[in-house]
């Protein structure tokens, strides 16, 4: 079985990671795409506006941006990609290379200074934290020092462009708050994003196991039905050889030997195929037979589980064929894992099914979700807050949200909706405490194997061809 563990997602994919996915070439790009603005905005402020701006340092200015790029296209190939600290020296030199035009076209009184919120921007979305926090740092040292010093902007007949004090004020302080709240608002957004990205990667890799392990159990299955008849054969004909060389020891124990392992084989083959082969009536199976299944690799973590049948239930004979879908054998035994690690003494399964709906709920005696989770529960790389008292008491809780985002993701793509709660409101008949409770519902058509919107399939078995 595969465990929400075992997926190398989250950390491994982290911010300082995801630098490194970014083509040296895309920033060389966005970097001509800058210069050219840069040489299109001073060509218009002094040609058409008629501004005196020192030429000669702001085409160094400029040039030494297309100084750096050139150097990066001919010394780098153009599939480099480059780490966070190589990332970091790119932005911040673009932050540099701009602040420093600034200075020489009116600092905060041109109007471009906005133009400061871009390398911020890029860093929050592809950088670490402390990187991102340098260029922030940086950035507002920067804009304050152009709100201090800067070469004033002249126009044609020699006056000077100046803004108020307060209106250089009131751009400075937009400047800082702009610079920080786009700064974390852009952090959070990725972050949720690439969190998603992880968690749904993972998902799709649990479900992808999960099929292999389905089609390898066919295949097991499918060989120990193909090979039956011919080791069959082959222990009637060591049979035979064995009763007609008693008078020849050594040759009858060679046949006793080829029977006695022909025998070998087919228990093996027996014990591998319990998955069945690509059989029609193995696609599907009883309700409780599947959650029994889903519940076994648990079974031994010392852990009592207990299968009962909840008020709306049937009789037991009657209980419904399901599809058994990777995902629904891989979500609910996720859920059982979660109860299991939680769960004191014993874990209750209780299924319930009318001709609408067919539901489960998974209970356990451990202490529950805690209240301020309850609402987050299923949100992938879930952690608690630091102030919670009661994490010192369950500290298993720490950076749980994977598995059950897998499985919450998994049951629903199969149509069922789940619910997360705490007893003992909703307890099994048992008068024993009860803690986290999860009620997993799917409407009957979805997984009902026989009267569904896809039921199973009916005829002869194929052929299985090797």
């Amino acid at each position: 079985m595969t465990q929400a563990a075992d997926i190398p997602v989250g950390r491994g994919l982290g911010k300082g990671a995801r630098a490194n996915w970014i083509r040296l070439r895309t920033m060389i790009v966005l970097r001509w795409v800058a210069i050219a603005g840069q040489l299109t905005a001073i060509t218009v402020a002094q040609r058409i506006f008629g501004l005196q701006l020192e030429l000669g340092l702001c085409y160094f200015a400029i040039g030494v941006s297309v100084l750096g790029n050139l150097i990066a296209i001919l010394v780098f190939p153009e599939n480099k990609r480059l780490s966070e600290y190589e990332n970091l020296l790119m932005v911040l030199f673009d932050l540099v290379q701009l602040a420093f035009l600034l200075f020489l076209t009116g600092g905060l009184h041109n109007p471009f200074s906005l133009l400061l919120l871009g390398p911020v921007t890029i860093s929050a979305t592809a950088l670490s934290l402390r990187s991102t926090i340098v260029l922030c740092g940086t950035a507002i040292v920067l804009a304050t020092l152009l709100a201090l010093y800067h070469l004033p902007l002249i126009t044609q007949n020699g006056g000077r462009l100046e803004l108020p004090s307060i209106f250089i004020f009131g751009i400075w302080i937009a400047l800082v708050i702009a610079i920080l709240f786009s700064t974390a608002y852009s952090r959070r957004v990725t972050t949720e994003i690439h969190s998603m990205a992880d968690a749904l990667a993972a998902t799709q890799m649990a479900l992808a196991r999960e099929q292999k392990l389905t089609d390898l159990g066919g295949v097991v299955a499918a060989a120990a039905h193909e090979l039956g008849t011919p080791l069959a054969t082959i222990k009637l004909a060591s049979g035979e050889l064995w009763n007609e060389l008693q008078d020849q020891p050594e040759l009858a124990e060679d046949a006793a030997l080829i029977r006695d392992q022909a025998d070998r084989c087919r228990d093996i083959l027996r014990n591998m195929g319990r998955a069945g082969k690509d059989d029609l009536h193995l696609r599907q199976a009883p309700f409780m037979t599947v959650l029994e299944e889903a519940a076994e690799p648990h079974r031994m973590r010392g852990k009592t589980f207990t299968f009962t049948l909840g008020p709306d239930a049937g009789d037991a004979a009657d209980q419904p064929a399901i599809l058994r879908r990777p995902e629904i054998i891989h979500g609910l035994r996720n859920l059982m894992q979660n109860a299991v690690d939680f769960a004191a003494t014993t874990v209750w399964v209780e299924a319930n099914w009318t001709d609408t709906v067919i539901s489960i709920r998974i209970f356990d005696d451990g202490a529950g979700f805690p209240p301020d989770i309850l609402g987050r529960i299923g949100d992938p790389f879930m952690r608690r807050r630091r102030s919670d008292p009661n994490a010192a008491q369950r500290p298993e809780y720490e950076g749980m949200g994977l598995g059950l985002f897998i499985a919450k993701t998994l049951l629903e793509r199969s149509g069922a909706e789940l619910r997360f709660a705490n007893g003992p409101e909703t307890a099994p008949r048992t008068e024993t405490h009860v803690g986290a409770v999860v009620k997993v519902t799917w409407p009957r058509a979805k997984i009902d194997a026989d009267h569904g919107d896809t039921p199973r399939a009916t005829g002869e078995n194929t052929q299985f061809s090797w």
